[in-house]
């Protein structure tokens, strides 16, 4: 168990609600990582866990009842914590999304960096047997309502119907090998990879050629996701935002293919959702926040599938 020396105190808006909010992260000798909505009497720690997630069709990761206590896009924030190797924390909150700072991983990272305890290591969960996430699966595991949202609210997703996420064994640390493909031109079809094993090299590897990358989407679909309750606070800082005819983009890119390393931060942030470091090879093609989820439920709902260390 690993957690901090001392408090951080992190404020900003949340990309979707556009609301200002204050985040405190906590030391905690509970294991685990817990959100404690501040602005809600009464509440309960909330479990960043795979099995507490409740929503990804809001394009990210929410843990808690969506129309109870809840916390959204905790990925980016859960993606630096794995990277300082945080992994018991209470953060407290008072709204219900993490604020977006820079888009990224790389402002969590700082923040968290000088103040992990870095003489403790995480729990290792070593993958035994492939696993396997597919996106014609997803709507197998949602009530009736959920597809008919998912429909209405994430169009998109629909046309991405053969893509898949794969956990395989690996004894080395977790590998994530990454392809997006989209129609939009500047992005195209774009493959990453990355290794993270424990080590201060490729951790630093990953701060310096990943951390960065931000989250993106169309500027023309900016009004009606704001009319749908998402990105209210993006803004050009904060968000990579494509040019209407998707051949390039408003603001200036980090790196040309900037877009799939973004998914990478995601899939580590979801992946830290496990509850500790996972020991496998993360293939993922057309991924989504959905099929990471999925295929953690996969690898946990079979003790034969993993080991713990």
């Amino acid at each position: 168990m690993s957690t901090l020396v001392k408090k951080v105190k992190l404020s900003g808006v949340g990309i979707h609600s556009g609301l200002p909010v204050d985040m405190t992260v906590l030391p905690s000798k509970k294991y685990g990582i817990f959100f404690k909505r501040t602005d809600i009497n009464g509440s309960e720690l909330i479990p960043a866990r795979f099995d507490n997630v409740g929503e990804t069709l809001l394009r990210n990761t929410t843990v808690g009842g969506k129309n109870g206590a809840h916390v959204q896009t905790i990925e980016h924030l859960m993606a630096a914590l794995f990277l300082v190797g945080i992994d018991s924390a209470v953060i407290e909150i008072n709204g219900s999304e993490t604020p977006i700072l820079d888009g990224s991983a790389y402002e969590f990272y700082k923040a968290f960096e000088k103040v992990a305890d870095k003489k403790k290591t995480m729990k290792k969960i070593i993958v035994k047997k492939t696993v396997i996430a597919r996106r014609n699966e997803l709507a197998k595991y949602m009530p009736w309502w959920k597809r008919i949202k998912m429909t209405i609210l994430n169009h998109t997703i629909w046309r991405r119907g053969n893509g898949y996420v794969k956990l395989s064994p690996n004894n080395d640390g977790l590998v994530i090998d990454a392809t997006l493909v989209y129609k939009d031109k500047i992005i195209g079809t774009q493959s990453f990879s990355c290794k993270l094993d424990g080590s201060k090299k490729s951790v630093d590897n990953f701060v310096k050629n990943i951390s960065k990358s931000r989250t993106f989407g169309k500027y023309s679909e900016w009004e009606w996701l704001k009319a749908h309750g998402m990105g209210r606070g993006a803004n050009e800082n904060n968000v990579i935002a494509l040019n209407d005819s998707g051949d390039g983009t408003l603001n200036k890119l980090y790196y040309p293919d900037e877009f799939v390393r973004h998914k990478i931060i995601d899939a580590v942030g979801d992946m830290f959702t496990s509850g500790g470091f996972v020991y496998g090879h993360l293939e993922s093609y057309k991924g989504s926040h959905a099929l990471n989820n999925l295929v953690l439920r996969k690898l946990f709902s079979d003790k034969s599938n993993y080991e713990i260390v």
